[in-house]
């Protein structure tokens, strides 16, 4: 029976890596979940294990070069747990590129899904923005959506957090033509529509802190 403490460290180490920006080391995670590094280190094995098909408690497997190596009785997730120079991450397994790919690039035909339209509302009025901080508002991973508004040309690259080093994202002149406004500083104000929220800005830039 899994211990309920490690399974909740286990559990929030999961809920970090879905919202990195970018590969981040055991060191860091460790420091940031107030762990050790080696307790760190078991649970990213732990969870790559998992997403390759094997449960927490499953009994020794072969591995390879880029770790376990899975057999023809697993069930792999679609999704897996890089350690890339240095620093770990949640990918799409490379083997699903091609249905990946083409599921990104019909959706520039495709009319925006609700979670593109409320992730491109939180960039318009917090820009610039880094993905960690919409992923944080949101309370989902935004990874692809970013890359779908980016793609669309409604979002782009507004260079780098000075203290984070995450790229920050902002809207284009393609968003102002499609809403008709000729600034952000033209989009309707949230407050008279979010009763109770009057101190929604000062929450946020508390949260930066």
């Amino acid at each position: 029976m899994t211990d309920p403490i490690e399974g909740r460290e286990r559990a929030a180490l999961e809920a970090v890596l879905m919202v990195l920006d970018e590969p981040a080391s055991a060191t860091d995670l460790a420091a940031g979940l107030n762990l050790t590094v080696a307790a760190v280190e078991a649970l990213l094995l732990d969870l790559q294990r998992d997403y390759d098909g094997y449960t927490v408690k499953a009994p020794d497997m072969e591995t390879g070069s880029n770790g376990p190596k899975p057999d023809a009785a697993s069930s792999p997730r679609g999704f897996e747990l890089r350690n890339v120079a240095g620093g770990w991450r949640i990918y799409s397994r490379a083997e699903f590129a091609d249905v990946v790919g083409g599921f990104v690039l019909e959706g520039q035909t495709a009319r925006l899904t609700q979670a593109a339209l409320e992730t491109l509302a939180v960039i318009a009025y917090r820009q610039p923005v880094s993905r960690a901080r919409v992923s944080a508002i949101r309370g989902v991973n935004v990874d692809s959506v970013v890359r779908t508004l980016t793609q669309r040309g409604l979002i782009e690259d507004a260079g780098t957090d000075p203290e984070s080093g995450a790229v920050l994202y902002r809207t284009t002149s393609y968003f102002l033509e499609r809403m008709g406004i000729g600034s952000v500083a033209e989009l309707p104000q949230l407050s008279p529509h979010l009763p109770g929220l009057e101190g929604i800005e000062e929450f946020y830039d508390a949260g930066r802190m």
